[in-house]
């Protein structure tokens, strides 16, 4: 899903940024809930630990971690479910592997911390840095 998402992005781009320096540039936004089933929620290690060795292994250029708060419906129980997440937001410059990356954290998180889902958002923007 991820790759066609990132090329109609790219394909859509604006054709002129406002400012000079600008340029087009894809804005990720991926939602982290820290509840684990089972256990205690994630710390602030193991999330440190995860984005040095994992988000900055496939966003080297860098990227930005907030604290959240979410809020979703789980389909299973039907029950509205809170917990507190970490988003992050990259900004890259449009790059045939950009989906693979983005998919690649996703799945470490996933599989590492027994997540059924992260949230995705994805967007392009002009921007510079």
């Amino acid at each position: 899903m991820l790759p066609s998402l990132l090329a109609v992005l790219v394909a859509t781009a604006p054709a002129q940024c406002p400012l000079p320096h600008q340029t087009p540039m894809v804005v990720t936004q991926l939602f982290f809930g820290r509840d684990i089933a089972g256990r205690t929620p994630l710390t602030d290690a193991e999330w440190s630990d995860f984005a040095s060795r994992v988000i900055a292994a496939n966003f080297p250029d860098g990227f930005t971690v907030g604290d959240g708060q979410g809020q979703w419906l789980d389909p299973k129980t039907r029950r509205v479910v809170q917990e507190r997440s970490k988003i992050v937001i990259v900004a890259a410059a449009p790059a045939p592997d950009l989906a693979r990356r983005t998919q690649a954290v996703i799945d470490a998180y996933r599989l590492r911390f027994h997540q059924e889902s992260v949230g995705v958002l994805t967007t392009t923007e002009c921007g510079s840095f």
